[in-house]
C-alpha cells in the first residue's frame, strides 16, 4: 500500500507525529511533503487551470511532483494544526491549486478508489472545522472513504502531551490503521458522492467551460461510464 502525507506546516509538532504514526502503522511505502517548504505558492486567481488546463498554471512545475504522488497513493493523509479555527494558510494555498480537480470541473478517476484521512490538533478547539477544510477537497476530488481525526492535545509541543493523551492517540491510530488496511481495495462511493457526481455530469452535458466538457466527454462520463467501475 502506498501512503502520501501532506503536512500543513513545516515543523514536526503534534499533528506531524500523529500523521507519521498512522502512516507507520498502515505500513507499505510512504511519501511526505511539508508545506510551505515543498510547495508554498499562493493561487493567483488567473483561472488558467480551469479554462486552459492545469499545465497553464504559473506554479505547475512546482506542484507537479505532489500531484503525481497524489495519483499514485492508495491513502492520502492531510494534516494541519488548527490556525484560528481552520487549516493553515499553507494547506489552504495548496488545496486552492487543485480546484480544477473538483467534481464540478475535471476530477481524476484514480481518486475514486482511494482512502483519505484528515488529521488536526489544537491545544483546545477547532479540529472539526479544520478537518472539514481538508475533507471538502478530498470529497470533491472523488475520494469515497474519508476519515477525520481531531485531538485536543492541551499542549504546545509533542513533548508536553500527557501520557493519558498519548495512550489515547496510540489506541486511536491503531484502530484507524486497521480500518484503512481492512478497507484497502474495497472502498465504494457513497450515495452522496454518486449523487454529486451525477449532478456535475448533468452540468457538464450542458456546460459552459469547453475544457471541462472535453474532459467529461473523453472519459465517457456524460454517457454510461463511471469512474468507480
Amino acid at each position: 500500500m502506498k501512503t502520501l502525507i501532506i503536512y500543513g506546516q513545516n515543523h514536526q509538532g503534534s499533528t506531524y507525529h500523529i500523521g507519521k504514526e498512522l502512516a507507520d502503522k498502515i505500513g507499505g511505502d510512504t511519501k511526505e511533503y511539508f508545506l510551505p517548504k515543498d510547495f508554498g505558492e499562493f493561487c493567483l486567481g488567473c483561472t488558467n487551470c480551469f479554462m486552459k488546463g492545469e499545465e497553464a498554471c504559473p506554479h505547475h512545475e512546482k506542484l507537479k511532483p505532489i500531484v503525481e504522488a497524489l495519483d499514485e497513493a492508495d491513502v492520502v493523509i492531510l494534516t494541519s494544526p488548527v490556525y484560528v479555527l481552520h487549516s493553515t494558510g499553507s494547506m489552504k494555498a495548496f488545496l486552492d491549486h487543485l480546484g480544477y480537480r473538483w467534481m464540478v470541473h475535471r476530477p481524476e478517476e484514480k481518486m475514486f478508489k482511494k482512502q483519505g484521512v484528515c488529521i488536526s490538533t489544537a491545544a483546545g478547539a477547532g479540529m472539526k472545522s479544520t478537518n472539514k477544510d481538508m475533507a471538502d477537497s478530498l470529497f470533491n476530488w472523488g475520494i469515497p472513504k474519508i476519515y477525520k481525526y481531531g485531538m485536543a492535545v492541551a499542549a504546545t509541543s509533542w513533548e508536553e502531551v500527557s501520557e493519558k493523551k498519548l495512550a489515547k492517540i496510540h489506541k486511536d491510530t491503531d484502530r484507524l490503521a486497521t480500518a484503512i488496511k481492512n478497507n484497502h481495495g474495497k472502498v465504494k462511493p457513497s450515495a452522496k458522492l454518486k449523487a454529486w457526481f451525477m449532478l456535475c455530469r448533468f452540468i457538464q452535458k450542458n456546460g459552459y467551460n469547453p475544457k471541462d466538457m472535453e474532459h467529461w466527454n473523453e472519459k465517457g462520463w456524460t454517457a454510461d461510464k463511471r469512474p468507480w467501475k
